[in-house]
């Protein structure tokens, strides 16, 4: 939403995807932007794929794509009845990303210009107890935009990461400990949008979770485990 509002006030035409409708509607109602709207889940390969065909038979090839669905949840490899939560958030904040660029992408070639804008997390950077599919998920995400971004080297098509920490949304708004650097939604959404304008092939945001992930990326493995090992972590079961 955040998002959809900072590029509505530079005067662009947005394509906007979620799954439920009413909320879809309202969103679009209150932005100063022509919008169309495409109420769907970003798993559904197919749905996606004539989205993406009718939004530029609508409105063009689009000059930005960005990939910001993400689910997350408590889980826990040894519970069976977690390993619907492990694909579920795998075939959303994986393959709903792969599935948003991909009908976008001949045609961009085409063009030989566009940004596709992957939002990750730091999250993905080392692996957390309780969040083995959040953070495995968001992993496989940034590997994948790395892959992408070498594979369209001379395209003419940027590819863009962004990991942020904490942001202040109701996916966060339940965790039971601290979240250091926390962003009020709308200093995310500016933050993004500036790194997207600079064309940042990677970036973590806020700065100072930038210097946490680095710090953290480089951490040998015996004292990242003694320092995480009890860190808290998200109760089973809540998003």
């Amino acid at each position: 939403m955040a998002l959809a509002q900072q590029y509505a006030q530079r005067g662009a035409t947005l394509g906007l995807v979620a799954r439920r409708g009413e909320a879809l509607q309202a969103l679009a109602a209150a932005l100063p932007a022509t919008c169309h709207l495409y109420p769907l889940d970003v798993t559904d390969a197919v749905a996606m794929a004539a989205a993406g065909q009718n939004f530029i038979q609508r409105a063009g090839i689009p000059d930005i794509v960005i990939a910001n669905a993400g689910i997350s949840v408590g889980t826990l490899t040894e519970a069976a009845e977690d390993l619907p939560a492990f694909r579920r958030v795998f075939e959303t904040n994986v393959l709903g990303m792969v599935h948003t660029f991909q009908p976008f992408l001949a045609a961009m070639r085409q063009a030989g210009a566009g940004r596709l804008v992957g939002i990750t997390s730091v999250a993905g950077i080392r692996g957390l107890p309780g969040a083995g599919a959040y953070c495995a998920s968001k992993a496989a995400a940034i590997a994948y935009l790395e892959s992408l971004r070498v594979e369209l080297h001379g395209s003419g098509i940027q590819v863009i990461t962004l990991a942020p920490g904490y942001i202040a949304t109701p996916m966060t708004e339940k965790n039971p400990y601290p979240m250091p650097f926390l962003m009020p939604v709308a200093d995310a959404a500016r933050s993004m949008v500036h790194h997207i304008d600079r064309g940042s092939r990677f970036a973590v945001m806020p700065w100072p979770m930038g210097v946490v992930a680095t710090l953290l990326k480089y951490l040998p493995r015996p004292l990242f485990d003694a320092a995480f090992a009890r860190a808290g972590r998200k109760p089973r079961g809540l998003p």
